[in-house]
């Protein structure tokens, strides 16, 4: 049988990962923080909201969540990109259905904590939540498999408020090849972007929804940035240089980005800002999906159909086993994308409530990410910059994709 919950030694362990010494936040770090409107690009909060029936505004202590109104209060978070994740073998034939769910869930949020936060759509809209002292709440579809191969649904999603899509997740889709299956010999690809997944990013331009190209193939990468008419995102990406996971972005990438004027978010899970870690994770990887099998088998034994939540309790237990990297291992991929693509092309796409648990030690939640901006004044960012990494860059790509879907428009009114 499969111990669905870490057992106390692994609870001791993770413990110690926690219990590092703190990290001070000077009134300076503190100051910079409080007075920009930090943007996170990607949460996997929506898996909770739907499956454990979690409320945001939860002021539990012994919640292990990263995202809640509290704590994002504490870490001065003014808007999330809440992300819209279907996963795929367990949602197969209602890919649609289950993101129209997950999209309900975030409003459903929104509706029952009016006070404090707001359904954003636009610059705009996070700006006036910033001024109405509430958290902005936007929406991502992460996985182009989600509009079934329909540019129809693509628009209905834009409609309901959708603001991103990441092209794939870690399968290929029928128009995007992923960076996660790319070594399957079983999995049919097709050499990046098909004709139609071009036309999908030239629609997502027209409507103004940002492009994402975290997960994608490398050649499905440059296929983007060679079509795309406004910057693109990567909503939750690191530096392959550092850490060299596929899917991190290499330098070359890095300045291609720079060049299309997009973002860079980082993303915190430990495997993707840790190059040791990230081989400590690779060599539990077949004794983790072995017992993950076995787990699911279990539920299913039961007449339980598995679910986020499920699959994530066994794989905090993994995760518990290996040594939590230090904040600056984090901060080094911030610094390492700064100083190739420029500062105007880092933000932050955390990947809260997506990893398992698995983040630097001191980033227990959003109301950590202060340590983040003290990080970076230790080394010598100037305020100006880090108020730029903390989210002024995305609100400038944000408005940059806003004005060509203007344009894009306005021409197709005047043909």
């Amino acid at each position: 049988m499969i111990n669905r919950f870490p057992s106390l030694a692994l609870t001791f362990i993770l413990a110690l990962g926690l219990s590092s010494p703190a990290q001070t936040v000077s009134a300076k770090a503190r100051q910079i923080q409080d007075s920009t409107i930090v943007i996170d690009t990607h949460a996997d909060t929506p898996q909770r909201f739907l499956d454990e029936n979690y409320d945001i505004g939860s002021t539990d202590p012994s919640d292990h969540g990263h995202i809640s109104l509290d704590k994002a209060k504490a870490g001065n978070l003014g808007a999330e990109f809440f992300s819209i994740w279907v996963e795929p073998e367990t949602n197969q034939g209602h890919f649609a259905r289950h993101t129209l769910d997950l999209i309900d869930s975030v409003y459903e949020q929104a509706a029952r904590h009016p006070d404090r936060m707001m359904m954003a759509f636009s610059v705009a809209d996070i700006e006036r939540a910033h001024r109405e002292h509430k958290l902005a709440a936007l929406m991502g579809i992460e996985g182009g498999h989600s509009i079934e191969n329909d540019i129809h649904l693509l628009r209905d999603y834009y409609r309901l408020g959708v603001r991103y899509m990441t092209l794939s997740w870690s399968n290929t889709n029928e128009f995007a090849d992923s960076s996660g299956d790319m070594t399957k010999p079983n999995v049919e690809h097709h050499n990046g972007l098909t004709e139609g997944g071009k036309q999908i990013v030239l629609e997502m331009n027209r409507l103004g929804m940002l492009v994402d190209i975290s997960h994608v193939a490398d050649k499905t990468f440059w296929d983007t940035i060679a079509v795309t008419k406004a910057p693109v995102i990567a909503s939750h990406s690191s530096a392959r240089a550092l850490t060299n996971h596929a899917r991190n972005m290499t330098d070359d990438m890095l300045r291609a980005v720079a060049k299309n004027g997009g973002v860079v978010d980082v993303n915190f899970y430990s495997a993707f800002v840790d190059e040791d870690y990230r081989k400590a994770n690779e060599a539990q990887a077949k004794d983790r999906e072995a017992a993950r099998k076995a787990y699911i088998d279990e539920l299913k034994a039961q007449g339980k159909t598995p679910n986020y939540l499920d699959l994530d309790r066994i794989d905090r237990e993994w995760s518990a086993k290996i040594q939590r990297p230090p904040l600056s291992s984090l901060v080094d991929h911030i610094d390492h994308i700064a100083k190739i693509a420029g500062v105007d092309h880092v933000g932050l796409g955390s990947d809260f409530d997506g990893v398992s648990g698995a983040t630097p030690q001191g980033i227990d939640s959003a109301a950590d990410l202060p340590k983040i901006t003290q990080a970076l004044v230790d080394r010598g960012y100037s305020a100006t910059d880090i108020r730029k990494i903390l989210g002024g860059n995305v609100l400038r790509v944000f408005a940059d994709a806003e004005r060509v879907s203007r344009e894009m428009r306005s021409a197709t009114k005047t043909k």
